[in-house]
């Protein structure tokens, strides 16, 4: 039992929460907002602490927020603004660790010139050996960046790849051509550490110093992590030598407070600058509060329920067109998400080059979905298990609906609330027949999307969808440099997918930050996590 979460939970209202978030939050925050200035400190509420600090640790919401501020990429994104907000720019690539790059011809290989007078947090100044390190240690780890490297740009041979050509250039070498040459390194989990700081805290049985770096951060991002906490505490302190400049915050205290309705009461306190993850509900009981705001971007997001494509009688198309006939997707809308969603009609996330949504036609019919059914040897219904995970309120109450809105066609659908972890080892298991997903995509290319979620090679298409003709489009468009193809094999991937409908379509569920009205700066990248270096404090 969490003594301090029950009694937030007994309190009346929001009120005496509000009041009794700020009294817990008072000891901690009050002293360090007196020994700085609290124009430069951002305090943050949110629902769970990074996992591990170490950008080869599986990405997670919380791990991605962490990443974002202390590992610097290669390449980056220019940005624009789109209703106040600052996104990125996909069609523009911009230097970042690299101050130049260069492409060749056939889009076999990559040579990036660093930039001069990087400086890490600790005054290392970066070098053509901190990416090699970075490179063969990510290489080794066999996670993320292998990954990346592999499944994407087709490397299999390290020592055939990756090259120092001298102090302040490194060049890496593709065994085939790839679109994607470019655009992968501005990828959240492509950072580059400082090799230096990092190397001396690695021991004989630790090479790769991963013990240290699961707690602390090494690289020439603009901050560095002073203090972490699991469970409790993050503190983000800026990198002076920041080759940007030094952030306006210069120290971002992240709090873990997994229940919601707190992060609410100590944002109404004043006991927090900003609240991450607030339901639809709480959102809008604050957009009438002059003393906050509620920032909102349409990203990638895509939350669906995904159903076993091999078991019974989800391999049959015409069941899983049924289920999609209906979802009210209206009044999930409505009752939900209180018009903070947008219908999920694509399976390539929705501000993606070559989406398309002339594919979608699941309306509400019921009797079409009877006809389905029937159609499928079905026609009296049949009974299955929905899973969701326990505590997450959005998908308890879409759950509840689509069992109301499934049982109209006879299908009796018992809902299964599972601890996350319980959740994820069973459908990649294969063990429960449907279950919810959310997930995004953090690169910016249709093919990229496609091979990752649709791809029947992919290790996370869990629904194990299967087409030949995907495969094949997905895999193309992975090594032609034809852009007019490409979008032309990725609007085909969406017809067909659309068609065969692996997933019950759900809705994009958009972003949103809750802060105190005097922050500004809020920002959106793809991997939905903070940039704290954007913001300020009026």
């Amino acid at each position: 039992m969490n003594i301090k979460t029950d009694v937030v939970q007994s309190l009346a209202g929001p009120a005496a929460r509000a009041l009794f978030a700020a009294s817990l939050l008072g000891a901690v925050l009050v002293p360090a907002a007196f020994a700085q200035d609290a124009k430069s400190i951002l305090v943050v509420a949110g629902p769970r602490t990074p996992e591990s600090l170490d950008q080869e640790y599986p990405p997670t919401e919380a791990t991605h927020e962490a990443k974002r501020n202390i590992y610097e990429r290669l390449l980056a994104y220019d940005t624009k603004t789109v209703d106040g907000v600052k996104v990125e720019n996909f069609d523009k690539l911009v230097g970042a660790l690299a101050e130049r790059w260069e492409v060749s011809a056939d889009k076999t290989s990559i040579t990036f010139f660093l930039r001069k007078g990087v400086k890490s947090a600790a005054g290392n100044e970066l070098r053509a050996d901190d990416v090699m390190w970075s490179f063969e240690r990510g290489w080794n780890k066999n996670a993320n960046f292998r990954w990346y490297m592999n499944q994407i740009l087709g490397i299999s041979k390290y020592e055939d790849a990756f090259k120092k050509i001298d102090d302040m250039s490194v060049k890496v070498t593709l065994p085939k051509t790839s679109p994607l040459i470019e655009r992968l390194w501005v990828n959240n989990d492509l950072g580059i550490l400082d090799a230096t700081a990092a190397k001396k805290n690695a021991t004989a049985d630790d090479a790769w110093a991963s013990r240290w770096l699961a707690t602390h951060s090494a690289s020439f991002a603009p901050y560095q992590v002073t203090k972490f906490q699991s469970g409790q505490e993050v503190v983000y302190e800026a990198n002076p030598n920041y080759y940007r400049g030094a952030p306006q915050i210069k120290k971002v205290i992240f709090r873990e407070m997994p229940t919601s309705a707190n992060r609410l009461a100590a944002l109404q306190a004043g006991a927090v600058d900003v609240a991450e993850w607030l339901s639809p509900r709480e959102l809008a009981t604050l957009e009438k509060n002059p003393q906050l705001k509620v920032w909102q971007v349409f990203g990638n997001y895509i939350h669906r329920v995904e159903m076993n494509n091999t078991t019974p009688p989800f391999d049959n198309p015409k069941v899983r067109q049924a289920l999609n006939y209906l979802v009210p997707r209206e009044d999930i809308l409505k009752a939900v998400y209180y018009g903070k969603a947008r219908p999920t009609k694509s399976p390539i996330s929705e501000i993606y080059p070559s989406y398309t949504d002339q594919y979608f036609k699941y309306t509400l019919d019921v009797e079409k979905a009877k006809a389905l059914l029937k159609e499928a040897g079905q026609p009296s219904g049949f009974k299955t298990q929905l899973g969701y995970r326990t505590g997450d309120q959005i998908e308890e109450e879409i759950a509840v609906i689509l069992k109301t809105a499934f049982a109209r066609a006879g299908v009796e659908a018992e809902l299964v609330k599972l601890p996350a972890s319980t959740l994820v080892e069973r459908y990649s298991k294969g063990t429960i027949p449907m279950y919810f997903f959310r997930d995004m995509a953090i690169v910016p290319d249709a093919a990229y999307v496609a091979n990752l979620w649709l791809n029947s090679a992919s290790l996370i298409n869990y629904p194990k969808f299967k087409n030949a003709e995907v495969d094949k489009l997905i895999n193309e468009g992975l090594s032609s440099t034809d852009e007019a193809k490409r979008e032309a094999g990725m609007k085909r991937v969406q017809q067909i997918v659309m068609d065969q409908a692996p997933w019950v379509f759900l809705m994009n569920p958009g972003y949103q930050l809750a802060t105190r009205a005097n922050v500004t700066g809020y920002s959106w990248y793809t991997p939905n996590s903070n940039n704290w270096s954007d913001f300020s404090k009026k």
